[in-house]
């Protein structure tokens, strides 16, 4: 790997608005759409979602309040490591949304590094005398890196991780 791997051009964003769900909660196909690649949303196909339930190789995640508030602060702490601004966080039941600046980074290394931090921190005892959660697969391969290049942009993004989230009829 190239010393300048997980780097930006010189063109960078104010910040990112990434998001990602957990393993199993959003399948190819789904009844609510889905997306093939970045701008190209595509209506539900049950035979697909079929298809891609028949090759999970574990049970769907869903996020308890205790691993919620873990994924939250292992994020805020990564940012702190890395000199990265968290402008917002919100772990959810089955997916995550993150608005941050990370200055030179690109943000597919963001969210792999947020990723690999919150699996490693899932995977650990609360306590000395509770197992270690055995699970391979905590959330999905891909996810959301929007580029957010004004301040406006921002605004809008941070009121909706940190505020929408919680309204009636928003998905926990």
């Amino acid at each position: 790997m190239s010393r300048d791997a997980g780097r930006v051009p010189q063109d960078e964003p104010l910040a990112y608005f990434l998001t990602w769900t957990t393993y199993g909660s959003w399948l190819l196909g789904d009844e609510r759409g889905w997306v093939a690649k970045p701008g190209e949303f595509l209506p539900p196909d049950a035979h697909l979602e079929q298809a891609s339930r028949s090759l999970m190789t574990e049970a769907r995640l869903i996020l308890d309040s205790t691993q919620r508030e873990l994924v939250e602060n292992t994020i805020a702490d990564h940012c702190h490591h890395r000199g990265w601004h968290l402008h917002a966080v919100a772990c959810r039941t089955n997916h995550v949304h993150v608005v941050v600046t990370a200055p030179g980074r690109n943000p597919e290394d963001v969210m792999d590094q947020f990723k690999a931090w919150c699996t490693r921190r899932l995977k650990e005892p609360l306590e000395s005398s509770e197992p270690r959660t055995v699970r391979a697969n905590w959330w999905t391969q891909r996810g959301s890196k929007r580029w957010l290049n004004d301040h406006e942009s921002l605004a809008i993004a941070m009121e909706y991780v940190l505020e929408f989230q919680d309204r009636p009829g928003s998905q926990a």
